[in-house]
């Protein structure tokens, strides 16, 4: 409901802001600057609105943009949100603190390092990076060597970051959730010490050493704890739900000087414990910061009300919460809908026939998602949605910056911010023609002892076999280092350099990667200085852009983790099944709730339709057929919030045709005549996929399967009565 603001009230607005706007809960949330506030925010119940208000308020009020500070989990949230506040009251708004904990870790640890031991000259390596110190690590310790139950460098930093973000001792971590590997902690612990000193003596800081830090130096500089605090007056955190134990802590300390805090979140949206998020955080702030203010938003603007009394429904029975219950005025009546299916074929296929019937209702392709508790769950849809033709994305991936070339490139411009990242010089000496792994350690091991490492790599002597590249590469460093520093002239140096190399590294697939070096060359021109754009293309990489992005609609496929935030017209929830959802290993517990609040979040992205799907019958690891029933999180629900569908599409299942008409503009597939048996393919031979495209055989095995190797996809397992495989 919507209040009038009368008397003194009217003075708050100002003649930039229109509080009457805001519903009565956050006008509260809006206008309560002092002390502890705690929003419990409803799916879609308006918190970015809040949060865009209460900015716009807090400096309307008189609060100098400089003193507030706002903390979200993506720099393009608080960028959105200080944009909207300016448009509400002006560009003031714009010399506002905002960004992600890590961004602000990174400029207040650049500024105060030094009270650490740190200079301002750090490099932040990503998750790529780690890996490979820790695998360099493993070799040069001569840990593993032959022992192939000894856990993996990408299991390693798992349970380094994991003990960081859960804040508990790798040794304890490890017995509690690897404790297979028990037997190695030894080393593991050595590997962990080593890891540690290699980023402090290389000028290194990973994702978690952002944080950390941070909260040392809160801890051990009373005068930088008392300078922050009494600089940043007024804090605002989103997504509070969403933190990890250090984060909070980083919160309390920045705000010791006074209480001015307000968090939005909704615990029945905590879904990322996998990344150390700890759902009690929200639950015990009133705990932490006392006489806290709880204020709920509870008016949603995005689903009709029947969507909103089974999302109700679906965390009425979680055992720790704050008690909500979500309401709209939105007009709409269509009940969620229910389909049980034979098998994961069939709920396939009703799927993307409900998919056509819906679009042309005139839904468009793009307002649909599909949405799954892990990503091979979609498989059997996606060779369905191959097969009609219908354009589909699926949320996910690698980053622009994260492939292979891309880090290529941005080595040179790393090591011109940071000389002692060796990890970058590696990957630079690598790329010369004829220089190995032993011998670029050499180079790198001869140029870090050195004041100045470009100094020294011009002194280093170069083997015959490849002292012609070497020349080039110091002659590359001279020009970089002494003409324009501006980082699209640079780049466009490096990239002068690295084109030869490039074409030779990755001749199979050269043009795709092309277009992601001319996308980051595109990037680069919104920077005057290289430190700032090192740092976002590490903390915040950009997605990589298909060139007919916006251009062509499609469907989105997309696991449930990555679809929070978003809303569609139309949402599928698909395998909800005993056993898969919630999944096979969530104990009793902690665990058991988080599943919980997983398909809420699922839920409450649908504004208009919402269908839930689940199959009978789902095949085990071992390729057995097993039954199965509803998830339990479905029988709990209350008789009346969905309707059951679909049992005259089971009937008529075999008499489903593909190629039926259909409102999305498609290519009609054509169906293969002869059927393929397993003597028509071997091993190394060469298939065609409709979805993976081009493979390779590796291997084949019993019952119609065999195992290709996709040039894009990697390894999959292909049962020949589904996968419409053609050789070759």
């Amino acid at each position: 409901m919507n209040i009038e603001i009368t008397g003194e009230d009217k003075s708050l607005t100002g003649q930039g802001i229109d509080l009457k706007a805001l519903n009565e809960s956050q006008y509260e949330a809006v206008i309560t600057t002092e002390g502890p506030v705690l929003v419990i925010a409803g799916a879609g119940s308006g918190k970015t609105r809040t949060l865009v208000y209460r900015v716009a308020h807090l400096i309307e009020k008189g609060i100098a943009p400089e003193s507030i500070l706002l903390l979200t989990f993506t720099r393009k949230s608080s960028q959105e949100m200080l944009w909207r506040a300016g448009r509400l009251l002006n560009d003031t708004c714009s010399r506002v603190v905002g960004g992600t904990f890590h961004g602000v870790a990174n400029m207040l640890l650049r500024r105060y390092g030094a009270e650490l031991g740190f200079g301002s000259a750090f490099s932040i390596i990503d998750r790529g990076d780690a890996e490979g110190i820790v695998n360099l690590l493993k070799s040069s310790l001569g840990l593993g060597k032959g022992n192939k139950r000894f856990p993996s460098k990408r299991v390693i930093i798992n349970m380094i970051s994991g003990s960081i973000n859960k804040s508990i001792d790798l040794e304890d971590l490890v017995y509690d959730q690897y404790a297979h590997l028990g037997d190695h902690i030894d080393d593991i612990l050595q590997l962990q010490k080593h890891y540690r000193e290699f980023k402090y003596n290389h000028g290194l800081m990973d994702y978690d050493d952002l944080l950390v830090n941070w909260k040392r130096l809160l801890e051990e500089s009373d005068q930088v704890r008392t300078t922050l605090s009494e600089r940043f007056s007024h804090i605002m955190v989103d997504e509070y739900q969403d933190t990890n134990l250090i984060q909070a802590d980083i919160v309390r300390m920045s705000a010791y000087t006074h209480d001015n805090v307000m968090v939005v979140g909704d615990d029945s949206q905590s879904i990322y414990s996998f990344r150390g998020a700890d759902f009690f955080n929200i639950m015990r702030f009133p705990k932490v910061f006392k006489s806290t203010r709880i204020i709920k938003l509870e008016e949603n603007y995005r689903s009709t009300q029947p969507i909103l009394s089974l999302t109700n429904d679906i965390i009425r029975n979680a055992v720790e919460k704050f008690t909500k219950t979500l309401f709209t005025s939105i007009e709409g009546d269509i009940l969620p809908k229910l389909f049980t299916a034979r098998d994961e074929r069939e709920e396939a296929r009703f799927i993307v026939k409900t998919i056509k019937k819906l679009h042309q209702q005139g839904i468009d392709i793009e307002n649909i998602a599909v949405l799954f508790r892990s990503g091979f769950h979609s498989y059997k849809l996606e060779l369905e949605l191959a097969a009609e033709g219908i354009d589909f994305e699926k949320r996910g991936g690698l980053k622009l910056t994260e492939s292979a070339h891309m880090k290529d490139v941005l080595a040179f411009l790393r090591v011109l911010v940071n000389p002692q990242d060796n990890l970058s010089w590696n990957r630079i000496l690598l790329q010369l023609e004829k220089v190995g792994p032993k011998t670029a350690r050499k180079i790198t091991t001869f140029i870090s002892s050195a004041s100045d490492p470009f100094v020294a790599l011009t002194k280093y002597p170069a083997g015959k076999t490849w002292r012609m590249s070497f020349v080039k590469l110091t002659d590359l460093f001279k020009e970089l280092r002494s003409g324009s520093q501006n980082p699209s002239v640079l780049y466009e140096k490096v990239q002068n350099y690295y084109q030869p190399v490039f074409l030779q590294i990755y001749a199979d697939d050269f043009p795709k990667r092309q277009k992601d070096l001319d996308q980051l060359s595109s990037i680069m021109k919104g920077y005057d200085e290289l430190q700032p754009f090192i740092d976002d293309t590490t903390l915040d990489p950009p997605e990589t852009v298909s060139l007919d992005a916006g251009s062509v609609k499609r469907l989105v496929l997309s696991t449930i983790h990555s679809s929070k935030g978003l809303e569609f017209d139309a949402v599928f929830i698909i395998g909800v099944a005993d056993g898969r959802f919630p999944h096979a290993s969530a104990a009793a517990g902690e665990q058991w709730e988080e599943e919980r609040r997983l398909l809420y979040v699922a839920a409450t992205r649908a504004k208009e339709y919402l269908y839930i799907t689940y199959p009978r019958q789902l095949m085990t690891p071992d390729r057995q057929f097993k039954h199965v029933g509803m998830s339990p999180f479905l029988s709990e629900l209350s008789a009346g919030l969905y309707e059951r569908v679909g049992e005259q599409f089971s009937n008529d299942y075999k008499m489903f045709s593909r190629t039926e008409p259909s409102a999305i503009n498609y290519e009609p597939v054509q169906r293969k005549k002869k059927k393929l048996n397993m003597s028509d393919f071997s091993q190394g031979c060469k298939v065609n996929h409709p979805f993976f495209g081009v493979g390779t055989v590796v291997k084949l095995s019993d019952g119609r399967s065999l195992d290709v190797h996709f040039d894009r996809h990697g390894l999959k397992t292909l049962h020949l009565d589904y996968a419409k495989l053609k050789r070759l």
